[in-house]
C-alpha cells in the first residue's frame, strides 16, 4: 500500500494546477475521465464556476484560523477527485483555503480514474465515491485518517434520506446543493480542524 501511495503523491499536482486544468478543459468542451458525455462535460463547467466562486468567497474566522495554524505535524492532503464531481466542487476550495493557512499542510490532487488502485483501498460503502482525501503523515507515509466523500452534515443528510427512499434524487442533489451554499464551508472547515486536532492529541501521546 505504500507504495501505491508513494506513486500517487508522485503523480499528484497542486491546487492551482488542478483549477488551471479545470478552466482548460471547460474551454475545450471536455471533461477528466475517460468518458466524455455531454453531461459530465456540463458538470465540468458548473463546478468550473462554484469553485471559482468559492476560492472568493470562503470565509475562515479567527479562531478556526489560529487552531489550523497551530497544527505541528507535517501532513500531506491527498485529494482524489475528478472534474465533474459536484461534492468535490464545494469541498476541494475549503480545503486548499485551510492548507495555505500553515505550512506544514502540504495539498496534492490525483485524478480517481487515473488512480484506481488508490481509490480502491479507500471506497465508501463498497463504492469509489469522491472526493476521498488521505491525511498522510509526511515523516512515516503512513494514513493518518480520511475525509469524504462528503462533510459530516452532508452525510447524515444523504444517509437519511437513502435510508426513507431508497436512493437520491434529483430534488434531493438539489436541496444538497442549497445546503453547501447555504453552510459556506463552515462543516468542512470544522471536520478538518476536528481532524487535526485528533493527530495533534496523537502526536503529544506518542511523545
Amino acid at each position: 500500500m505504500n507504495s501505491i501511495i508513494s506513486e500517487s503523491l508522485k503523480r499528484g499536482i497542486s491546487y492551482g494546477d488542478y483549477r488551471d486544468l479545470s478552466k482548460n478543459l471547460v474551454l475545450n468542451n471536455a471533461t477528466t475521465g475517460p468518458q466524455q458525455t455531454e453531461a459530465l462535460i456540463n458538470y465540468t463547467k458548473l463546478n468550473d464556476r462554484r469553485m471559482k466562486r468559492w476560492d472568493k468567497t470562503i470565509k475562515v474566522n479567527d479562531l478556526q484560523q489560529q487552531i489550523i495554524a497551530s497544527s505541528k505535524r507535517p501532513i500531506t492532503l491527498l485529494a482524489i477527485t475528478e472534474t465533474w464531481c459536484g461534492d468535490a466542487a464545494h469541498v476541494l476550495p475549503v480545503i486548499n483555503k485551510v492548507a495555505e493557512l500553515n505550512d506544514k499542510i502540504n495539498l496534492k490532487l490525483v485524478l480517481r480514474d487515473e488512480n484506481l488502485e488508490l481509490i480502491d483501498a479507500y471506497l465508501t460503502n463498497g463504492g469509489r465515491a469522491i472526493p476521498k482525501i488521505l491525511f498522510i503523515d509526511d515523516e512515516t507515509g503512513e494514513v493518518l485518517n480520511t475525509f469524504g466523500p462528503r462533510p459530516s452534515e452532508a452525510t447524515k443528510m444523504v444517509e437519511a434520506y437513502k435510508a426513507e427512499h431508497g436512493k437520491l434524487t434529483p430534488e434531493f442533489k438539489e436541496d444538497l446543493q442549497y445546503w453547501y451554499n447555504k453552510n459556506k464551508g463552515q462543516n468542512i472547515i470544522n471536520d478538518f480542524i476536528d481532524v487535526l486536532k485528533s493527530l495533534t492529541e496523537s502526536t503529544t501521546i506518542s511523545q
